[in-house]
């Protein structure tokens, strides 16, 4: 396919730049793939379209405050840092991106407000990539909460709007638990414990895996042919217990639903020979577009997207180019809110 087919308009006041009041009375459509059907209900209706025996697959990743901004030695500009990826622990080795990037050249220096943390820019990687080496003299726990005090929450740029206090627990899944995200997996943002808690009680498997979202996700497609996009890698982790408990769901024929594009990605990069989930860990760059054969879900939750990004790609080749194309000319007119503070697509 070609990136000129997911094109769409969308009005600007529909770009969610504050979450819903509660988490799970976002709005929600439900979209039924083998009749075609639409309907619209809030996100705690979600309890009703699953039932003993199914499992719901969620991305327990939690999201760090990666946005840094420190001043240059000597002419003290103001220079955003965002954390992408620590490449070695022990020195305190970090991937970032610098912005403004044209004053950052490798060997400058960059201190942080009263703090003890100095960086110093140790290489170029890309036109606003750099890799950067943390003069720290503390203890790794010091270091981490140095970077915990001072980062912002990195809330995605199309949010015009400075962070707020409400934003540490609002942009973070309440099952976020292992540390590595540079953006939330943002249809898990809906869910509530006491959800959760209803769905256990409906004997509903809510069973976790972990990929780290890097910024990756973000990124405009600039080829015309899909085929010619290169996805970011993103690190992942599949626990053999919830391999166990996909895969006895699968063999039972129940429902298995991906919680957002992320989950997704992790489960189609760990698929045995045999169409089941495999215990995996690594780094994936699969980039999923219609069409596409998914074999380990059969229902997906996901937020509304951007035109023309790799998520829209994804979930039009989950639920069907045509009939995702039209779903979100629906949104549209209904008036549903897009992007990742926005409402909920339930595709089945």
């Amino acid at each position: 396919m070609k990136l000129s087919e997911f094109k769409f308009d969308l009005p600007i006041e529909l770009m969610a730049s504050h979450p819903a009041q509660n988490r799970d009375e976002a709005r929600m459509m439900v979209v039924h793939r083998d009749s075609g059907k639409i309907e619209h209900k809030i996100f705690k209706d979600v309890i009703h379209y699953f039932d003993e025996g199914d499992v719901m697959v969620s991305n327990n990743t939690k999201v760090f405050p990666a946005r840094l901004y420190g001043n240059k030695e000597k002419t003290g500009a103001k220079i955003e840092v965002f954390l992408l990826r620590e490449l070695d622990q022990r020195i305190h080795l970090w991937d970032v991106l610098v912005d403004p990037a044209r004053k950052i050249r490798v060997g400058n220096k960059l201190y942080f407000g009263e703090s003890d943390l100095v960086a110093e820019v140790i290489d170029n990687t890309t036109s606003r990539g750099r890799t950067i080496k943390f003069l720290f003299d503390g203890s790794d726990e010091d270091f981490y909460k140095t970077i915990h005090d001072l980062g912002e929450t990195p809330l995605p740029k199309y949010i015009k709007r400075e962070p707020e206090p409400e934003d540490q627990e609002r942009y973070q899944t309440v099952y976020a638990e292992v540390t590595g995200a540079v953006a939330a997996p943002t249809a898990g943002l809906h869910f509530t414990k006491e959800v959760l808690k209803r769905l256990e009680l409906k004997g509903v498997d809510v069973s976790p895996i972990t990929l780290h979202v890097g910024l990756g996700t973000f990124r405009q497609v600039d080829v015309e042919d899909l085929t010619k996009h290169k996805m970011d890698s993103e690190q992942f982790f599949v626990p053999e217990e919830t391999s166990k408990i996909v895969n006895r769901a699968l063999d039972a024929k129940r429902r298995v639903c991906a919680i957002g594009t992320t989950t997704m990605r992790a489960l189609e990069s760990s698929v045995s020979a045999n169409s089941r989930l495999k215990p995996n860990e690594g780094w994936t760059d699969r980039f999923i577009f219609p069409p596409y054969d998914f074999k380990i879900a059969n229902s997906l939750i996901t937020n509304f997207h951007m035109p023309e990004s790799t998520l829209l790609m994804m979930a039009a080749a989950f639920g069907g180019y045509d009939l995702i194309m039209e779903a979100y000319q629906t949104a549209i007119k209904e008036k549903y809110r897009f992007f990742s503070y926005g409402d909920v697509m339930l595709i089945l």
